[in-house]
């Protein structure tokens, strides 16, 4: 579950270096931001559990 989150925030990431550039989804791109950002998060505190 964990590398799922990891490659899910990797990939949004990279979605939002797109659109950032391309200007052309306008605020979706910053909300995908905060979501890879959350899964990120998510994915270091899981792994401090371990």
């Amino acid at each position: 579950m964990g590398n799922l989150l990891y490659i899910i925030a990797v990939i949004l990431i990279i979605f939002w270096a797109i659109g950032f550039f391309a200007y052309t989804a306008g605020g979706i791109i910053h909300i995908l931001l905060v979501l890879a950002v959350i899964a990120v998060l998510v994915r270091v505190i899981q792994g401090g559990r371990v």
